[in-house]
């Protein structure tokens, strides 16, 4: 679920909405060489202030559009007296003539969204991972169950992640910054590499080369270098300083490995759960609290399982749906049912 905003927030938004507006009509109406600049560093000054902007230009583009269907209808010449049967039934032309226009209008804004707007959608099922080679020559690495939308215009680069954890590797380019938005979070890098991952609560974000900045809300604006990471929720971000160990457990991903330190086995669970279709279940609380450590390959959670078995007193059970059943095992049971090698 989408986190809320403060509700100072959405007053901003629609103020920087209305800003975008009024500046594309002046742009519109022959302005000077000053005008054009003092546009052109509105929407730089602020990533919300070009995403604005773009979505100004594909509502603009669109009446446009409709305004130039609209002047190629010709309607026939309206006698100077008709009958009142006649009337009715121009009535009933004119009502399906505006059925018409409006899904004309509906099918026109579908396309200038999902067209003229340049928006790719790459997305991943479960257990699937995907390398992509971005047109700016920037790479998206998309984790298991992941969706990202992707717009590339002259004035910047755009993704918005929509759920799961993708990493970056960007081009470098200063004149069009790289945005990556994720939930209320805006995420500003020109030439560097990062991870995001799109928790319940928060997003979480860990920088492996380069610098990147931080926007979220109210909160002001934090920079992040490599080697660190911030937790961000809708109203704070919280900068933490990340070991190389941490790094890399939280890239593992990447070479399709999941990297345990000493976590919980539910936490452990919830990991290989992304990566299954049937999951994995804790049906005793004895079990949540034990703990694990190892590196294991996301296509193969029976080896994770294989491991709890010998290091810790739990027995698996498995469901005829697929799914795994962890219950306690206690010293009495060993001999009943012993650990599978």
């Amino acid at each position: 679920m989408q986190a809320s905003e403060p509700g100072s927030s959405y007053a901003d938004r629609n103020a920087i909405e209305a800003e975008a507006a009024r500046l594309l009509a002046r742009l519109n109406s022959d302005p000077s060489p000053d005008d054009e600049a003092a546009i052109c560093a509105w929407i730089e000054a602020d990533p919300r202030h070009a995403v604005a902007f773009a979505r100004a230009e594909a509502a603009w583009d669109a009446s446009e559009r409709l305004k130039s269907a609209a002047a190629d209808i010709t309607l026939p010449p309206m006698q100077q007296i008709i009958s009142e049967a006649d009337q009715r039934r121009l009535s009933r032309n004119i009502m399906v003539a505006a059925g018409v226009a409006i899904l004309l209008f509906v099918f026109a804004a579908i396309v200038t969204v999902r067209t003229f707007s340049g928006v790719e959608r790459y997305e991943t099922g479960v257990g699937q991972m995907r390398d992509i080679a971005l047109e700016d020559g920037s790479i998206l690495h998309l984790n298991s169950d992941s969706e990202v939308e992707a717009r590339f215009t002259s004035n910047g680069r755009k993704v918005r992640l929509m759920k799961g954890e993708a990493s970056f590797e960007i081009s470098h380019d200063p004149a069009r910054p790289f945005d990556v938005e994720a939930r209320a979070a805006v995420i500003r890098a020109v030439g560097t590499a990062f991870n995001v991952r799109m928790r319940p609560s928060l997003v979480e974000l860990t920088v492996t080369h380069g610098q990147v900045s931080v926007h979220c809300g109210d909160s002001p604006l934090q920079k992040v270098a490599a080697g660190s990471g911030a937790v961000i929720q809708p109203r704070s971000i919280s900068l933490t300083r990340l070991g190389s160990r941490i790094v890399e457990q939280r890239t593992a991903w990447r070479e399709q490995m999941v990297e345990l330190d000493g976590e919980t086995v539910e936490q452990a669970a919830d990991e290989f759960n992304r990566y299954r279709k049937a999951p994995i279940l804790i049906g005793d609380t004895r079990v949540s609290a034990l703990r694990i450590g190892g590196r294991f390959r996301t296509t193969d959670s029976q080896e994770f399982l294989s491991a709890l078995q010998l290091t810790l007193p739990i027995r698996v059970v498995d469901g005829e749906d697929g799914s795994v059943m962890l219950l306690y095992r206690d010293s009495a049971e060993d001999s009943e049912h012993p650990p599978l090698a």
